[in-house]
């Protein structure tokens, strides 16, 4: 008994009090399992927030990676090894120039390969040269062909003056050049070149049908060409003599005659001092004589150099000339 005369009951009942608290128990879990569920779950802070976890099921591993993905993978893996061993030993470049890079591939299968290629304006290079020249291939394509980068690759050969480059889509594309034309012969350090008018040194002379061209020798001489041509065309009907056009000092010239004679020009009026070596010799054959050079820088005389010969013939011409004198007077 308490204090007040009531009789306290066991914490733990025993056999007896166990039948009696069974009923209180069982109505007791019938209420608990009318209650609504969600009562009893337990809050976290970040259910607040609106996260929830998200129950997992185990999946074998074999039904989460695709089918075959191990056998593309490996293909894939060796496929980067051969790809890199291409780059190193420089093979890619090759295949890449002959069948196209893989978006040339692309846009040939979407119908735009280069299908017609028209170069107009060429007559002496060739045109598988000047598709070479400008990097175009069957494997090309043209959306990603560089139309720029194919005219400064074309601009770079001296032949070539200039170049138009232009796509028309979905498949042509047009090539419009201008050669430079072979107009003088230059000679320097012993070789030939073949010069344009604007003194470009096109080639090395390769072609004999080329060899009939006029002929300039000296530093600076090729670009000094069409003064040299406008020489000729003073000289008249002495032309077909000239053999060649020396450009002394960058500034005057002296041409070299089929016979070996020098015909010395003054920088000034050397048009004017031609006329009148075409007119000297008309008079009096003056080119035929034993004369090594006839200088015409002066414009009020004409010097003469002599051969030995000459010289000498005429310095023992000139003694007799003295003692058929000489022997006058004393008679």
């Amino acid at each position: 008994m308490d204090g007040g005369g009531r009789v306290l009951e066991p914490l733990t009942g025993s056999a007896g009090s166990a039948g009696a608290s069974r009923p209180a128990a069982a109505r007791q879990d019938s209420l608990l399992d009318r209650l609504p569920r969600h009562l009893f779950r337990l809050s976290s802070p970040l259910d607040s927030l609106g996260f929830r976890r998200r129950s997992s099921v185990a999946v074998p591993l074999s039904r989460r990676i695709p089918h075959l993905a191990g056998t593309f993978l490996t293909l894939g893996f060796f496929g980067l090894i051969a790809g890199y061993g291409l780059v190193l030993n420089g093979d890619y470049a090759e295949f890449a120039r002959t069948h196209g890079d893989p978006r040339d591939t692309v846009a040939r299968a979407l119908g735009f390969g280069i299908e017609k290629v028209t170069i107009a304006g060429i007559a002496r290079l060739p045109e598988s040269y000047i598709l070479d020249l400008a990097g175009i291939t069957p494997g090309s394509s043209m959306p990603f062909l560089n139309a720029a980068e194919a005219r400064e690759r074309l601009l770079a050969d001296p032949f070539i003056q200039s170049v138009e480059v232009r796509k028309l889509y979905p498949g042509e594309l047009v090539l419009t050049l201008v050669e430079r034309e072979p107009y003088a012969l230059w000679q320097r350090d012993g070789e030939l070149f073949v010069v344009a008018r604007d003194g470009t040194a096109i080639d090395r002379l390769r072609d004999r049908s080329l060899a009939s061209l006029p002929l300039v020798v000296g530093e600076g001489a090729n670009l000094q060409a069409p003064a040299y041509l406008a020489l000729l065309e003073a000289a008249g009907p002495l032309r077909s003599k000239v053999r060649a056009g020396m450009l002394i000092s960058g500034r005057r010239w002296t041409l070299k005659m089929e016979n070996g004679l020098d015909i010395r020009l003054p920088e000034e009026g050397a048009p004017a001092a031609m006329a009148r070596l075409v007119r000297l010799d008309r008079e009096s054959g003056l080119l035929g004589k034993d004369v090594l050079a006839i200088d015409l820088r002066m414009s009020d005389r004409v010097v003469v150099r002599l051969t030995e010969e000459a010289a000498a013939a005429r310095s023992e011409n000139g003694k007799k000339k003295i003692q058929r004198g000489v022997k006058g007077i004393e008679t």
